[in-house]
């Protein structure tokens, strides 16, 4: 009898601890399930909007272009025939250092109104849109909005890239004005007798398309960066929707 309770016994918590394991699992897949596909694509455009936040806020900041190597914005490669003959401007290296100062300065500006235009882009992801970022790389999320709004966005940027270009940011002129005294003092070289014995081209790079297009370049990386550290890192998921989304992507 006492062996037979205690077979009974065993047994019971075997399945007792087996249904607990099974009830674990159907909890667990229930949880999944209970996120409809409104939660998931809402859960991505608050990562989105959060990342770009968080970019931009960088972005913005003193030396948040000119302090990081990763987004610094160098002269246009137009001007490498300027830099590789430096000598020949009159305070040319100055002139160079003050424009890449000044560039950077622009960029800085300008990122502040980054957030508020991805935030009003990311309105456009469709339910498909959401389940295929969720599921998808690492940085499924940043290539899909560089997808979707980069020519948006660049239409939107310009004109604060333009704006900040021409405001007088470092020793009372703008990056407008150093960029100009610099092409034009190497332009007077290159169209000198000598410059065209030389063989020397002009430089006329449209500043403002440059600067945009780096910029941007520089928001998707570190948009990208946040994105990783939502998918990764818990403590990144700083709202209960993207704890609730992004969580059922560690099970």
């Amino acid at each position: 009898m006492a062996k037979r309770n205690i077979a009974v016994l065993i047994l019971s918590l075997v399945l007792f601890t087996g249904c607990a394991e099974l009830m674990k699992t159907i909890q667990t897949v229930s949880a999944v399930k209970q996120l409809t596909e409104g939660d998931i694509t809402g859960g991505l455009k608050e990562a989105l909007t959060i990342g770009a936040r968080n970019a931009a806020s960088r972005l913005a900041s003193q030396d948040g272009y000119w302090g990081d190597p990763s987004v610094r914005i160098p002269l246009p490669d137009e001007a490498k025939v300027i830099i590789d003959n430096i000598g020949r401007i009159p305070g040319g290296q100055q002139l160079i250092d003050n424009v890449i100062l000044s560039i950077n300065r622009a960029a800085e500006d300008a990122a502040r109104e980054v957030a508020p235009i991805i935030a009003g882009s990311v309105t456009r992801m469709t339910i498909s849109d959401g389940y295929n970022i969720l599921h998808g790389a690492d940085n499924a999320a940043t290539e899909y909005l560089r997808r979707t709004t980069w020519n948006e966005l660049y239409s939107l940027y310009r004109p604060k890239i333009s704006t900040s270009t021409g405001k007088e940011i470092i020793a009372g002129i703008s990056a407008q004005e150093s960029w100009n005294t610099l092409t034009q003092k190497w332009n007077s070289v290159a169209n000198s007798v000598a410059g065209r014995l030389a063989g020397f081209n002009t430089v006329t790079t449209d500043l403002d398309d440059f600067l945009t297009n780096k910029a941007l370049e520089g928001v998707f990386l570190k948009l990208a960066g946040e994105e990783l550290k939502i998918r990764k890192e818990v403590s990144a998921r700083v709202t209960p929707l993207l704890r609730e989304v992004f969580g059922t992507l560690d099970q």
